[in-house]
């Protein structure tokens, strides 16, 4: 349903990278603003200039790339990678979006879309409101900060610091008129703010999205699983907020059923940590590469099954991403995480895979035997994961709330 009012209504997009970057988060938030101008929004994009993996790479100020005009914020070359110029990062772009308000009346945006890139972005939304009380401001909330320092260990939740950077973050929830998470655990996490925002699940959709079921290519099958009749696949990041003592301890229950495999094809500072717990005796594990997006689908396509780890933590502070890849491929998910997680909820819900934990990993290696010997009890839960994925977590199905999400917010506030 596109618009059908006599003004367009502006939106602005502030985060911190997008358009041409290829970062997921950038990817998502370009997809979101081009499907917009589809729908009849009039969108803006703030991201900063520099490229996110190559710092001392520039992109044009302004440009325009499906119906979405980019106005790029210029800011030094501080560091990404270290937590000063991360901060630094955050402070300057926060501080160039507030002259949106200074604007006059008639180009200033209806709504203002906040993301988590850079950190405590969602600040931006206390001056702009400050400045002008009738600018609607909605936040996607990816990951939450400080929860991910804490989540980390890199900070203590009883730190002065944190205390202080709380109650800042809280008068920015405050200030929002919606409030996005990803999941309800996220949301738990949110109203511990006590925000008085509009709270929706819009959750992030998989980069890519096949229409119907992959089905496995031999030849990349045969490399990655042998002969195996049922292949298990990690594939992805795999860093502080992962986990593998339960994944190892299916592993283990399986060492002797000879017709299960499991590869990891992982990169991130947890994948030295994995493989020195891997020995020798466990020969139904292998690793792999990380594969290029191109190769990506056929990749994800030749396993079976595939796994997803979360640790407690980390619950609600950040959503897998490859959950909804592995979805989207059509298939189904072995989840190694807390079971009021959102990915767990989602799995028992739409029954669409396994909540792993070390008192059932026994039970777990128990279904899995018997996978292995029913062809079509594994299609089936394949063709369930790839139609859950059409109907509750496609780009589609996401951007197509954002619409009536928004409709709603703007024509309510005008009536």
């Amino acid at each position: 349903m596109r618009l059908n009012l006599i003004r367009k209504p502006k939106i602005a997009i502030l985060h911190h990278y997008m358009y041409p970057d290829d970062v997921v988060s950038a990817l998502h938030f370009d997809g979101l603003a081009a499907d917009l101008v589809v729908n009849g929004w009039d969108v803006e994009a703030l991201p900063c200039n520099r490229g996110c993996r190559d710092e001392s790479r520039t992109y044009s100020r302004s440009e325009l790339q499906e119906g979405v005009r980019y106005n790029r914020i210029w800011r030094p070359r501080f560091r990404q990678s270290s937590y000063f110029g991360r901060l630094i990062n955050s402070v300057w772009m926060i501080v160039a979006w507030t002259k949106l308000v200074l604007r006059p009346k008639q180009l200033r945006p209806d709504i203002v879309i906040v993301g988590t890139d850079p950190m405590f972005a969602v600040m931006a939304a206390i001056p702009l409101k400050l400045i002008d009380p009738k600018i609607r401001v909605v936040h996607w909330c990816f990951d939450m900060h400080p929860e991910a320092a804490i989540a980390s260990n890199k900070i203590a939740n009883s730190n002065l610091i944190v205390r202080l950077v709380r109650k800042v973050m809280s008068a920015a929830y405050m200030r929002c008129n919606v409030i996005a998470d990803i999941g309800p655990c996220m949301r738990t996490r949110l109203q511990s703010y006590r925000h008085h925002a509009r709270e929706v699940e819009l959750t992030p959709w998989a980069l890519l999205e096949p229409k119907f079921r992959v089905k496995p290519n031999k030849k990349i099958r045969q490399e990655l699983f042998g002969s195996a009749k049922l292949a298990v696949l990690y594939s992805g990041n795999f860093g502080e907020a992962h986990s593998f003592d339960e994944i190892l301890a299916v592993v283990r229950y399986l060492r002797h059923a000879t017709d299960i495999h499991f590869c990891f094809a992982v990169r991130g500072n947890k994948v030295d940590e994995l493989k020195k717990a891997i020995g020798p005796e466990d020969s139904n594990v292998s690793f792999a590469g990380f594969a290029a997006i191109e190769e990506l689908e056929m990749r994800l396509g030749a396993a079976d099954i595939h796994i997803a780890s979360l640790r407690p933590e980390w619950s609600g502070v950040a959503v897998p991403s490859k959950f909804f890849g592995s979805l989207a491929i059509g298939r189904p998910v072995l989840f190694a995480g807390p079971s009021e997680s959102a990915i767990a909820q989602w799995i028992e819900r739409f029954e669409i895979g396994w909540v792993l934990n070390l008192n059932n990993a026994r039970q777990i290696a128990q279904n899995l035997i018997q996978l292995s010997v029913s062809t079509n009890s594994i299609v089936e839960l394949q063709e369930r994961a790839h139609a859950t994925y059409r109907t509750q977590f496609s780009r589609t199905a996401v951007t197509d709330k954002w619409h009536s999400m928004l409709l709603d917010l703007v024509t309510s506030e005008t009536k």
